[in-house]
């Protein structure tokens, strides 16, 4: 069966069972990872153009590495060194992109919705790798990737806490989407300050105190601090936000047997997470890493293909 969608701009569209077709073309790119030669010629021919117009170390040299593994062309653009800088619309820069004929677009962007906004006005495959606060659907894709290999595949009945600024994470947003939809219990704790507004409409439990918030969960997925937001008045002291809201060794012993510390970097470490804990056999930071080149791989795949299998096309 081809793959029904023309994009990957959120997870929110995605089914249980689209979900499970990306880990398992996953699994077996994860393999292809594992060789000497890691390269199939699965792809060979065509092209992926990864626009970041923010910076990113993982995410875009994890896309790139997943096009080359697939023997696909990559050509990388960033925002510095593109006609935006001169004025041109991001229209007008994703309609020349499209006019060399890429088999795909991964476009970063600060600006939520401007994923969709190229996804709407062009023919190729376009991706979010991550558009303002909104959604960063493949982080969301890899982290879920990553519990369901040490969770034996089941997500039903699993406890995850997400801790830290939900306001301003797109990782969050895209996370609870996705991990609720296959069945995990997701609870939120951070500062009142860092906590969107109407959280009683989102799927999550709310938690202030993080004692209670880890107490009995699977997994922690700390979020990145946002040193920036300092400037804004949102946070407390740095010091007291480490203390209050930091996760270090001693929560381990709240948590259930076997818990897993998640992280999707970059780590300011002694900020969200202790140097320690992050360190720890119980980490899984760099798992998720490793886990993010085979899931892109599948989402390049999945996309690319479906117009060579005769699919329709579906907006995401």
């Amino acid at each position: 069966m081809h793959w029904p969608y023309k994009d990957l701009l959120d997870v929110d569209v995605l089914s249980v069972e689209d979900a499970q077709r990306i880990f398992e073309t996953a699994d077996s790119f994860m393999e292809v990872n594992t060789r000497s030669v890691k390269k199939v010629p699965t792809l060979k021919g065509k092209s992926v153009v990864l626009f970041f117009a923010e910076a990113s170390t993982r995410t875009k040299t994890s896309f790139d590495m997943a096009a080359k593994r697939l023997s696909a062309d990559s050509f990388s653009l960033a925002k510095s060194s593109s006609s935006l800088t001169k004025g041109e619309s991001l229209k007008d820069t994703g309609l020349t992109l499209q006019a060399m004929n890429p088999d795909a677009i991964v476009i970063r962007d600060s600006r939520s919705g401007a994923a969709r906004f190229l996804a709407e006005r062009l023919d190729c495959a376009v991706v979010n790798a991550g558009d303002g606060w909104h959604a960063h659907p493949t982080q969301a894709l890899l982290d879920a990737y990553t519990l369901r290999k040490v969770w034996d595949g089941r997500f039903e009945g699993r406890t995850l806490l997400i801790l830290g600024d939900i306001t301003h994470s797109r990782v969050a947003r895209s996370n609870v989407h996705l991990l609720t939809k296959l069945g995990v219990r997701v609870r939120l704790c951070g500062p009142r300050t860092l906590l969107p507004p109407r959280l009683d409409t989102w799927p999550v439990e709310v938690f202030h105190d993080l004692d209670e918030a880890v107490r009995g969960v699977d997994a922690v997925m700390c979020l990145r601090l946002q040193l920036e937001r300092q400037q804004d008045g949102l946070l407390p002291d740095l010091r007291e936000y480490s203390r209050t809201f930091g996760l270090g060794r001693r929560h381990l012993e709240l948590m259930n047997p076997g818990a897993r510390i998640m992280h999707p970097g970059p780590v300011n470490r002694g900020m969200e997470v202790s140097s320690e804990l992050a360190d720890m056999p119980e980490s899984l930071i760099l798992d998720q890493v490793t886990s993010g080149v085979a899931v892109r791989m599948a989402v390049l795949f999945l996309l690319i293909t479906r117009k060579d299998q005769g699919g329709e096309r579906v907006q995401s």
